[in-house]
This record gives structure tokens, C-alpha cells and sequence, in this order.
């Protein structure tokens, strides 16, 4: 290994349930319905979301850890899991109060509040699973 020290990734997946709808307020519900389909349900829908959440860094000399996992997975619960879960994305979520809860929309807000908190390590990569089939992927640009 040499003295150069190496860049690692280390990632944590959490999981969290909540139902929204798309539907832009300034379509008709005609509009809304051909373009998001089902996911424009007046009623809504849910997802069993996973959440990955990538750190890279340099791992520590004194705990061989980039970040202690035991303090990102609280950070994770404390400030996205525990506001999400079993809540609906369109009505009770402050910080996505006034855009449409799409993933894209949800990963982006979720980077904000995590690329803020995290000083151990720098925020590389989230990865939002909304279905087996759909799942979107987030750099920070």
C-alpha cells in the first residue's frame, strides 16, 4: 500500500414507506392522467422505498473508518427516514412543500439536508429505489 492513502466508499441502505401522487395543479386531471397515469390516483399510491447512501473519504488512521456507520445510519434515521416514513411526500413533508415529490425531486432534497450534515467523509452518491424497475441515482450536480 505505500504511504499514499486511498480514497474508500462506504454506504449505508435504509428503507422507509410513503405514498404520494404526480399531478401538476396547473394540467387539467385529463392532462394529468395521460402523462403520469396511475401515479396521478386522486387516492394516491405508495412505495417501499430504499434509500443507499455512498460516503467517501479517506479512512481514519486511529478507527480504520472513513465515517462510523453506527453515526451515519442515525444521521439517516434522524434527519430522512423518520420524516418519511408511513408519510405522505405530497402533504406532510416540509421539505418538499411546493414541488412535485418525483424521485428526482425527493433524492435532490435529501442530498441537501445530508451533504449539510455530514463532516466525516464527503457525500459521493444516493441511490432512491422506488420500484423494482424504477430507481433513480444522484451525484449532487
Amino acid at each position: 500500500m505505500g504511504d499514499r492513502q486511498k480514497i474508500v466508499y462506504i454506504t449505508r441502505r435504509e428503507r422507509f414507506n410513503a405514498a404520494h401522487k404526480l399531478f401538476n395543479p396547473k394540467w387539467t386531471k385529463e392532462e394529468n392522467e395521460a402523462f403520469f397515469g396511475k401515479c396521478a390516483n386522486h387516492y394516491y399510491h405508495g412505495h417501499n422505498f430504499e434509500l443507499f447512501v455512498t460516503v467517501k473519504g479517506i479512512a481514519n488512521p486511529d478507527t480504520g473508518m472513513v465515517m462510523d456507520l453506527k453515526e451515519l445510519k442515525a444521521l439517516i434515521k434522524e434527519e430522512v427516514t423518520e420524516k418519511l416514513d408511513h408519510k405522505n411526500l405530497n402533504e406532510d413533508i416540509d421539505f418538499l412543500k411546493g414541488q412535485m415529490p418525483s424521485i428526482e425531486n425527493i433524492i435532490v432534497a435529501i442530498w441537501e439536508i445530508l451533504d449539510a450534515k455530514i463532516t466525516d467523509g464527503k457525500l459521493h452518491y444516493l441511490k432512491l429505489i422506488e420500484t423494482e424497475n424504477n430507481f433513480v441515482e444522484y451525484y449532487g450536480e
